[in-house]
């Protein structure tokens, strides 16, 4: 019989602190911070991979690593403000040279945000998150429809 040896919580705050630095600390935005760990994720198995961080320490460090900022991001935008919330996204936007209709279009059909939550993450406080996106989107697009035609393309 294998044991796998589970993370050690101080291996797992060094990791952390790594991630900080090197990378987490040069994206600003919680939102950002929120698509950036999702997409350290394997959506097939929940797995969190990132080589960097990996080879520093172990698979599992820097999976546990990753899964705790992870959650803590998440965290982060459940709590903030809804103005906030609504200049992030709308930084983020920008950040992703998408025109304004395009990108509401694919956020509110798509709804991308639902994917971007951690694994095992509370559903009420998911829900909560949701519903402050679809919110958010609509008063982008509140102030995307009071500018005149030829700015708001």
């Amino acid at each position: 019989m294998t044991v796998i040896a589970l993370p050690r919580r101080m291996d797992v705050q060094q990791a952390r602190e790594d991630l900080h630095r090197r990378t987490l600390s040069e994206i600003v935005r919680p939102l950002d911070r929120l698509i950036y760990l999702a997409s350290m994720r394997d959506y097939n198995t929940g797995v969190y991979h990132h080589d960097g961080l990996a080879s520093r320490f172990t698979e599992e460090v820097a999976c546990e690593a990753l899964a705790d900022c992870h959650r803590e991001v998440f965290h982060q935008l459940v709590v903030c403000p809804l103005e906030d919330l609504v200049n992030q996204l709308e930084a983020y936007r920008k950040s992703t040279h998408t025109g304004p209709r395009e990108f509401l279009t694919a956020w509110r059909r798509l709804e991308p945000y639902r994917v971007a939550v951690p694994v095992e993450t509370d559903p009420l406080g998911a829900e909560f998150l949701f519903s402050n996106f679809k919110i958010a989107l609509a008063i982008l697009e509140a102030r995307l429809d009071s500018l005149p035609a030829e700015l708001s393309a």
